[in-house]
């Protein structure tokens, strides 16, 4: 079984390394995207943490609109964790076609069900330890039921979103989800681990996208060392002085034919 509590203890042991210039560039950041996002919040629809956990594996490798498209039928059939564990499996699998992978998603789901009747009282567990230990949930699903279920910050959310703008806003150099989730709790307190997922995923959806982010309209663009894109054309720069003097020049007349 995977050690859920490494990447804090990563992160405690990394923080006394974080130099104080990354600290306070890290929240600037934050501060930032909560006073442009104060209203961020997880977007898979949820009224209950078991809600909350089935929309969660459903949505690996999936957008959270298709995942909620699914999920207001769904849950409308499926209200207990041990109504996804007496239900056929063929059928589940059917209920969840339309996600993707929706045989390792229904069988997992069953099995997370089944584990929360058996060990659980049919409840989902406040702790991350017993929330990874069932079939199905890593310790990023673990982070997001946490997180926004229950309000326990155990970790960052750290999705394609959260990945691509903490290396372009220089939080952090590494690529995999571990790691990212490790130095971004060096950098931050606590009290914004949970909040600063939905911000960069907000942020990510709106202005800094994968392929043609919009960096001159970028409240962060002052602060963002663009890390991994090429430079933005200077306005005083020759090419678009050139650029700006053809557009605003007068178009030829043209001689009329006799």
């Amino acid at each position: 079984m995977p050690d859920s509590a490494a990447p804090e203890r990563a992160g405690r042991a990394r923080s006394s390394k974080v130099s104080p210039a990354a600290k306070r560039h890290a929240l600037r950041v934050a501060a930032a995207l909560e006073r442009a996002y104060p209203d961020a919040e997880c977007s898979l629809d949820h009224r209950t943490p078991l809600e909350l956990l089935v929309a969660t594996i459903l949505s690996a490798q999936c957008t959270d609109v298709r995942v909620n498209i699914v999920t207001k039928t769904l849950f409308r059939k499926y209200r207990t964790p041990e109504d996804y564990a007496r239900a056929p499996l063929t059928e589940l699998e059917s209920d969840v076609r339309t996600t993707g992978f929706y045989r390792n998603k229904a069988r997992n789901i069953q099995a997370a069900c089944r584990a929360l009747v058996e060990q659980h009282g049919g409840k989902v567990p406040r702790s991350l330890e017993e929330l990874v230990a069932l079939p199905g949930v890593g310790r990023k699903t673990a982070n997001v039921v946490l997180g926004t279920a229950f309000d326990i910050a155990t970790g960052v959310v750290v999705d394609t979103h959260v990945t691509r703008l903490s290396r372009r806003l220089g939080l952090t150099t590494a690529r995999d989800p571990v790691h990212i989730e490790r130095d971004l709790i060096a950098l931050l307190p606590a009290s914004r681990w949970v909040a600063i997922s939905h911000e960069l995923i907000q942020h990510g959806r709106r202005v800094c996208t994968a392929r043609k982010p919009d960096c001159e309209r970028c409240f962060l663009l002052k602060m963002c060392p663009r890390v991994g894109l090429p430079p933005l054309p200077s306005h005083d720069s020759p090419a678009a002085n050139a650029g700006r003097c053809k557009a605003n020049s007068p178009r030829p007349s043209r001689t009329p034919k006799p």
